[in-house]
């Protein structure tokens, strides 16, 4: 398909906050106005001095929100995160949403974040991790369209940097092809970026319909983890396990839900990412720490 960006994309900013939202910031992420813009201008000067990477306000918001506002764990996890890129380009680069191969992933729906929170503002991502042909689709697209539509999804609903979401990853019938793609590198590469890396607050990360013999793949998954992060990952024995805490007016019908269908939520998010392949595209540039 040819490449269609729309430059008129919604600017990536971030919203004003309702009063519930400054309670909730106040009271679970120590953050005030006075706090916020304090630590803002304190990160940014940091960045100019140490790393000297382009960054914009709102994606260092998201990451004191991760880190309660606390500024050296900050930079800890910025540092972090600007490496993993650095490190693995593969992952992270070229995420133009028309490349051939990437197309066929949001035709797949791989990762597709609901259209709404739930009633604790959360964002919910189902990502649907064995849809794809291990012979056309290596581990970084299958990361990379994952980060695109989370990404996307914080852009246009940036409260979930303050909330922070929850993770439902199905794995029905994975094969045999895919299962040997899950290396421990790659496992310990994901779990680095969830509880180290990435600006985003992780509630719950919650893995369905798994087989029996996806236990060794699961056990090599979790000795990488924290013990906080192992306090929020769960193997659900059923479906109904796995979205109990979901709404259903929220949740798509294939799941049992009264939302969306699947096929509705491809379609809405495939069009919202191709809208914003520039801004994709920018962040290409801010790959490395200098």
């Amino acid at each position: 398909m040819a490449s269609t960006c729309n430059d008129d994309a919604v600017p990536h900013v971030p919203q004003e906050l309702t009063e519930d939202d400054k309670k909730y910031a106040a009271a679970s992420l120590n953050e005030t106005d006075e706090t916020r813009e304090n630590a803002v201008a304190e990160i940014k000067r940091w960045i100019e001095n140490e790393l000297r990477i382009r960054i914009d306000d709102f994606l260092i918001l998201r990451f004191l929100r991760v880190c309660k506002f606390n500024l050296e764990k900050t930079k800890i996890r910025i540092r972090n995160y600007y490496k993993q890129r650095s490190n693995l380009p593969e992952w992270y680069l070229n995420k133009d949403p028309f490349r051939p191969e990437l197309q066929e992933l949001l035709d797949l729906g791989i990762c597709l974040p609901l259209r709404k929170p739930d009633s604790q503002g959360r964002l919910i991502i189902i990502m649907r991790i064995t849809l794809h042909d291990p012979r056309r689709h290596q581990v970084p697209d299958i990361f990379k369209i994952c980060m695109i539509a989370i990404e996307v999804a914080m852009k246009y609903y940036p409260a979930a940097s303050m909330y922070g979401c929850i993770l439902l990853i199905d794995v029905t019938s994975p094969t045999i092809q895919q299962i040997f793609q899950a290396r421990p590198y790659v496992l310990m590469n994901i779990v680095h970026m969830w509880q180290s890396c990435y600006p985003m607050r992780y509630h719950k990360i919650k893995l369905f319909n798994a087989p029996a013999f996806l236990d060794v793949t699961v056990r090599i998954l979790k000795s990488f983890m924290t013990e906080k992060i192992k306090n929020r990952f769960h193997v659900c024995s059923h479906t109904l396990e796995c979205f109990e805490d979901i709404p259903a007016e929220i949740l798509p019908v294939e799941y049992g839900g009264t939302g969306d269908t699947m096929q509705e939520l491809i379609e809405y998010w495939k069009k919202l990412i191709e809208e914003n392949c520039d801004w994709l595209r920018h962040d290409d540039e801010n790959d490395k720490i200098e």
